[in-house]
């Protein structure tokens, strides 16, 4: 697919600000998430969530606009969008429920430096990723997050009698269908912007629906700076093994993203452009704990989004990065886009996540057709989507392992790697 805008192009004023609204709206939802499950499970006060939801949004800004321009070493100087990680919620919810949130916050801003320390060796790291390796990560990404779609879909706890109601499917399926018809039947910006308009096509139909809820705009302040060290910071050594093994799957994960990104916008990626935004990611992460926010990560969802829209420009992100900065220091302003109905953020998801599995596979097909290589990769996407569909596989598993492969992409990774490094390649195969 043609690229409309490339990685360094920088497209008109009101184009741009168009278009990294839709970044936003695909990501806020994730970012204030993560803050909101993980203090209500941990029975913070109202206005101690918020300023955790706050904080996340202003840090997500920051660590944005520094990945995407790039400071001498610090920033892949790729359109990759940070945010508050899912892999982190259950260690948050662990620690907080017995440690409380500063030892929640410390934990993060010891083991943050787990990933700094990782940048420094990308170069090492980026070998074990060749193009068979590189597309059973990216397509496992795209894989393994379509539940999040199936979920917001459903905007209910599985098997709760309103989950994926008729209304709720019917408003996904609608959005779906608003998106798939701009991209095919339209061109240039308008194609571009699919995501968008099938978000706004969406949230209009919610509307007569009963389906928007505006109570959290009106009840959000207009102002709110997050202040350094506002819960504080205590240090415990179970914590802070507990964070950083959670670190690592973000290491395997945050690979995954960026080179999946890069094969959307065209460019090759180097072991020492890895270590730039993995150190970005990290010092991220260190600078969010000061900020009593959330520990970042990139985020899948807008890397299929430069895939569906054929924007690669880095400055189009930069852009959401700040206005995410505004959704932080001004609340009502962040309120109004996480109004989004979850079934439409839902439907337009499979077009977004559906799209990174695509890149994997465009990946896959520049690897060698050959019998061992077909086996790295049955082998390795079967492994990560096992434990994705199947939890209780780890049941029996150590507290530390199931950490670690909990998630399919870090099993699916793992796997990979070592039968590509075991098995014997023969002179034919390129892996």
């Amino acid at each position: 697919m043609e690229l409309l805008y490339e990685l360094d192009e920088k497209p008109p004023y009101g184009v741009t600000l168009f278009l990294a609204i839709q970044h936003m709206l695909a990501s806020i939802g994730g970012i204030v998430a993560v803050p909101l499950i993980a203090g209500s499970a941990i029975e913070l006060p109202p206005q101690d969530i918020v300023t955790l939801i706050s904080a996340s949004l202003l840090v997500s800004g920051v660590v944005t606009v520094v990945q995407c321009i790039g400071f001498k070493q610090i920033g892949i100087r790729l359109p990759v969008v940070m945010g508050s990680s899912f892999a982190f919620i259950g260690s948050i919810i662990a620690i907080g429920k017995t440690e409380g949130l500063d030892a929640v916050l410390g934990a993060a801003f010891v083991g943050s430096f787990l990933v700094v320390g990782s940048s420094f060796y990308m170069s090492h790291i980026r070998k074990l990723f060749p193009d068979i390796v590189s597309g059973v990560v990216v397509t496992l990404i795209g894989l393994t997050i379509l539940p999040v779609a199936m979920n917001w879909i459903g905007d209910a706890p599985q098997g709760h009698p309103e989950f994926a109601t008729l209304p709720k499917v019917f408003l996904a399926a609608a959005s779906l269908a608003v998106v798939i018809g701009v991209s095919v039947f339209c061109k240039g910006v308008v194609a571009a912007s699919s995501i968008i308009i099938g978000l706004a096509a969406g949230y209009m139909m919610a509307i007569p629906m009963g389906m928007v809820d505006v109570t959290q705009i009106s009840e959000a302040n207009w102002v709110a700076a997050p202040m350094p060290l506002h819960f504080g910071m205590s240090f415990s050594i179970p914590a802070i093994i507990t964070m950083s093994l959670v670190y690592l799957v973000v290491v395997a994960e945050a690979t995954g993203d960026f080179m999946a990104l890069a094969s959307n916008c065209r460019v090759e990626l180097k072991g020492n452009d890895l270590k730039k935004g993995l150190l970005a990611d990290g010092l991220g992460s260190t600078f969010g704990a000061f900020f009593s926010a959330m520990p970042v990560a990139s985020f899948s969802q807008n890397v299929g989004i430069v895939g569906i829209s054929g924007v690669a420009s880095r400055f189009v992100v930069a852009v959401t990065g700040c206005l995410l900065v505004l959704g932080g220091l001004f609340p009502k302003f962040a309120a109004l886009a996480v109004t989004v109905p979850k079934p439409v953020l839902g439907g337009v998801g499979f077009v977004m996540f559906g799209m990174i599995a695509y890149a994997g596979i465009r990946m896959l097909m520049k690897a060698t057709d050959s019998r061992r290589n077909a086996i790295v990769v049955c082998v390795a996407l079967a492994s990560g989507l096992a434990v994705t569909y199947e939890p209780n596989l780890l049941r029996h598993f150590p507290e530390s392992l199931k950490l670690v492969f909990h998630s399919g992409i870090t099993t699916g990774t793992l796997a990979a790697v070592t039968l590509n490094l075991i098995l014997p390649k023969s002179k034919s195969t390129d892996a």
